[in-house]
């Protein structure tokens, strides 16, 4: 990576080494790093990301926000009118739901 490199991972944690990481960082090798996931969601207080200053450490509820809660709402609704209406959404093969134990 360039020395002006920005890494961002908001996927799995297991996918960074936060230790090679946060060598990383402190010697200049990439600029800066984002995190919203980590290898152990309760992270140490003594771990070495938390005291850099290139580094933005958030936590992983990018799918909480007010948009995404209302919509996940609105989803679940919509779902379960549809089964009460007996036709659920998304069956892949209807011929084994029209043959279900009732």
């Amino acid at each position: 990576m360039k020395t002006s490199a920005i890494l961002v991972n908001t996927a799995r944690g297991g996918l960074v080494d936060e230790t090679a990481l946060a060598n990383a960082l402190s010697g200049g090798i990439i600029a800066a790093a984002g995190l919203d996931v980590f290898e152990n969601e309760q992270m140490n207080s003594d771990h070495p990301l938390l005291a850099l200053h290139n580094v933005v450490l958030t936590p992983h509820v990018a799918g909480s926000s007010e948009e995404a809660l209302r919509r996940t709402a609105t989803q679940l609704v919509e779902r379960i009118v549809a089964v009460l209406g007996g036709t659920p959404m998304d069956v892949v093969n209807p011929a084994v739901w029209d043959r279900r134990r009732r």
